[in-house]
Parts: C-alpha cells; structure tokens; sequence
C-alpha cells in the first residue's frame, strides 16, 4: 500500500469499496481484521479506521461478537413526484444500473391492457430488467409498453437508458403523471432468484401506470423491491372536511350512549 499520497486507511477503504461493488453482495461477510492486516500489510488502528468509514458511508454494518458485513442499499423515496429508478438512485448517492433479461414483443396481459386502456387482442413491448444499486440488485421491474412507443423503445440501449429517459428525451413523450399501488408480497422462485434474495422473503410489490399529455397511459410497470432496501415517505394535507375541535370523534348525548 504504498506509491500514493493518500493515508493508508484511505487506500484500505477504497480497496474495499471497489470489492464491495464488484465480489461481495449484501450480507456477505466481511474479511476479518486479522485477514486485512495480512492482505495489506498495515497495522489493526487503520483496518479498523477502514472498516469504520465504510460502516459510516452505510457501505457496511458490524455485528458485535460476529464481525462486519455489507450493508443492503438503504433507499428513502419520496412519494411527491414521479421519478424513475435511475432518479431515486443518483438522489440517494447510488449509481444505478440495469441487468435486461427480456425484450419482446407479447400479446397484452389483461391487467396490462386495462392500465393502458388498450382493446381486446392488442399487443404490447414487454421489457424485464433487475435494477442494482452499486452494483446490487434492489427491483425487479415489468415493464409495459403500448406498441407505438414500445417498438421504438425496444430497440434503445435499455442496460444503460432508463425508459423515462427515452420516452421523454428520445421519443418525445413527456410523462405527466402516475398512479401508484403498493402492496406487500413474498418472492416467488423467479423473483427470489432476480433479487438474489430467499424464497418467501418480503417484497414491495408497485403497480405504477404513467400517462403523458391528453391523460394517455403509456407505460404500465410491475416492480418488485427488496422489501429491506426502500423507505417511502409523503407528506398528506388534511382533508377539507375535517372539522376543527373533532378530534376526539362525534360527541353524542347521554340517552345516546
């Protein structure tokens, strides 16, 4: 570890977050001490310097009387404005990638038909990524396409564009809006296997359909997030019906008790 000018603990500590990013996955145990002080030839006060900045980036986390493993991506998302995943990640200081598993053309689902309000026998552009973060897979998305835009879509670099990107910056389709649903699943064998996460583990299942101009869907998307990686927050304005001093829910008389 010598032949720069940064200290010792910092050549440590990006040594290993390059490692993190591209031998280890979330969970994974860490090399001991012992084990760094004999790879990199330093003393234990810089491996322990090293593996602190990591746990304080939220790269990894320790465990008292069992060592250090690599933290799970931790992602807050705002519920305030439509974003994509590309989006959320550079906003969390993740970089963002794609692994595209399928891209085809396929008659359309029945609840991909109704979200983008497309008739019987339709077809739709069906694409199949899992999303990492820092090289760690976070969503496993379905993505939707109506076929004008999906054709076009299909044949763009979908590992390194995100479809937002396109629609708005390629093809000229600016999304306006979404509606959400989310709802708590367990991996099925496929998703499990996509998210590299246990059989039967929690999932945040999304349905979110996005609309441009003229209130027309055009992409409808099934996600799937690794239940232990996403936050999402909001902030809601009370409704205009409430009334003041009504906190304690309607008063009734005593005959009516």
């Amino acid at each position: 570890m010598t032949g720069t000018r940064s200290p010792l603990y910092a050549q440590v500590e990006d040594a290993l977050v390059a490692r993190l990013r591209s031998d280890l996955r979330p969970g994974d145990r860490m090399p001991s001490e012992d084990e760094l002080i004999g790879e990199f030839g330093v003393s234990r006060i810089t491996v322990r310097r090293a593996v602190q900045n990591l746990v304080a980036r939220g790269l990894v986390v320790t465990r008292p009387g069992r060592g250090s493993y690599v933290a799970v991506p931790r992602i807050t998302q705002p519920l305030t404005e439509l974003t994509g995943f590309v989006e959320d990640m550079e906003a969390n200081g993740l970089a963002a990638t794609a692994r595209v598993l399928t891209v085809q053309e396929i008659p359309a689902p029945p609840g991909a038909r109704r979200a983008l309000e497309l008739p019987l026998g339709s077809v739709v552009t069906f694409i199949e990524r899992v999303r990492l973060a820092n090289g760690h897979p976070i969503s496993f998305d379905r993505t939707y396409l109506v076929p004008d835009l999906g054709r076009l879509v299909a044949r763009d670099d979908l590992a390194n564009e995100p479809v937002f990107a396109l629609l708005e910056q390629r093809h000229d389709t600016p999304l306006v809006e979404a509606t959400y649903a989310l709802n708590a699943v367990t991996a099925d064998p496929e998703i499990a296997a996509a998210l590299e996460t246990p059989e039967g583990s929690a999932v945040l299942r999304i349905e979110r359909t996005s609309y441009t101009h003229d209130d027309r869907p055009v992409d409808y998307e099934v996600l799937h997030y690794r239940g232990e990686t996403i936050t999402f927050t909001t902030r809601l304005p009370r409704g205009t019906g409430a009334r003041p001093n009504d906190e304690s829910g309607p008063t009734t008389s005593p005959a009516q008790r």
